[in-house]
């Protein structure tokens, strides 16, 4: 049997994959630095998901997640879900936050890109970066956060450059914006400041503008990953698929006339 790993698998997108890969056939090894989020996901499916406590950024607990998953069967699929962090302008942005928020999107992913290759040199495998709207847009404020995902879009393509040999394929996703924890907790805010009555309420504010009116549910952007990760898209790497209901394609200056 194939083995999936799945960074930030506990909550939001990372849950909502793992489950769309169990639904394919995949064991899943989940990990993240919290344990009850993990094991609240492997409890979803507890005989094909397993639990792995890690911090995706450090060498060495990356490499032991590996050979968990190895011990499952061989790695096929790596999907990197860990983020966050960096909500500030450039100006205001002191050391220490520039350093967690590289760690947190962009050191997380390339740590267990680098433990997993190995693993899949020989049989070819797919890797799966989520990065953001935010990696080909910027938003207010959100330096960290924006330069991280737009990084991730150069590690994906290294990778697909030099994995093209040995059949590993690599791709990038940009969600907009999806219901997750997350995401509720930048609604919060909206909420906070008196622009929206409700956590439903706010992302109707911020969706308002995108032509399918709505945010995406985390199972939507499963569904894509799930495809990216098996052998359905065998031919497809190097890419950066966008899946924000239409966001991008807005022309921002013609709004008023919408």
């Amino acid at each position: 049997m194939t083995c999936a790993i799945v960074t930030g698998g506990g909550t939001g997108i990372g849950r909502a994959v793992a489950l769309r890969l169990v639904r394919e056939g995949w064991d899943v090894v989940v990990t993240g630095r919290r344990a009850q989020p993990l094991e609240e996901t492997a409890a979803l499916s507890p005989d094909r998901i397993r639990a792995v406590v890690a911090d995706a950024s450090d060498r060495d607990a990356m490499d032991a997640v590996v050979r968990r998953a190895l011990e499952l069967g061989p790695l096929g699929a790596l999907v990197t879900s860990a983020g966050g962090h960096g909500y500030s302008a450039v100006a205001d942005t002191t050391d220490a936050e520039w350093a967690s928020s590289l760690q947190a999107n962009v050191t997380t992913a390339f740590v267990a890109c680098r433990a997993a290759l190995p693993a899949m040199a020989n049989g070819g495998g797919s890797i799966v970066i989520i990065s953001s709207l935010a990696g080909i847009r910027a938003a207010p404020e959100t330096t960290g956060y924006t330069v991280g995902k737009h990084a991730l879009l150069g590690l994906m393509r290294q990778i697909a450059r030099d994995g093209g040999g040995t059949g590993v394929r690599a791709n990038a996703v940009c969600p907009g914006w999806v219901r997750t924890p997350m995401a509720d907790d930048e609604m919060r805010v909206l909420v906070e400041q008196g622009r929206a009555g409700s956590i439903d309420e706010a992302y109707a504010l911020v969706t308002r503008d995108v032509p399918l009116g709505r945010p995406a549910e985390a199972a939507e952007i499963a569904e894509l990953v799930g495809f990216l990760a098996g052998p359905a898209s065998s031919y497809l790497t190097g890419s950066t698929i966008l899946v924000d209901g239409g966001a991008h394609i807005v022309d921002v200056p013609t709004l008023a006339f919408g």
